[in-house]
């Protein structure tokens, strides 16, 4: 790999990990551990570790979030493929790996999920007939609202 292409799988994964901790609720947001005053966004793209987002933080990432989910095989696409396996979201369409850590491509299906661009193609109940168990994912292009 070209130090180009690890510059680039660094500052992608390096984007989705600083934008997923900025739209968690920070300490002061949660008395008990849970928010207070506002309802968190909860996505329905959460696999292994489920997380709520606060709205506005996700809200003002909508843009970032969009352009993190270009530049992938166009299988995952809904007007491409219509859908691939999780197993496939750690490359981009070049063939470049963007990551070698589930937890990062985890955290990039729910920052799409809370805004509306990433979904699964089936239900969790069936995921035990995909390869390797792994849901399907489907990307929208555009800014979804």
């Amino acid at each position: 790999m070209t130090a180009l292409a690890d510059m680039h799988t660094e500052s992608k994964a390096e984007a989705v990990e600083r934008i997923f901790m900025d739209c968690l609720f920070r300490s002061e947001e949660l008395v008990d551990g849970k928010p207070v005053g506002i309802e968190p966004l909860i996505p329905e793209t959460n696999m292994v570790h489920p997380v709520g987002f606060h709205p506005e933080r996700i809200e003002q990432h909508r843009y970032e979030i969009k352009a993190l989910l270009d530049g992938f095989h166009e299988s995952f696409y809904s007007d491409g493929g219509g859908g691939w396996s999780f197993l496939n979201f750690c490359h981009l369409a070049d063939g470049t790996l963007w990551t070698g850590l589930h937890l990062r491509m985890e955290q990039l299906c729910q920052l799409g999920g809370a805004v509306g661009l990433v979904s699964f193609q089936l239900p969790r109940e069936m995921w035990s007939a995909l390869p390797g168990g792994m849901p399907y994912l489907v990307i929208k292009r555009g800014v979804s609202s």
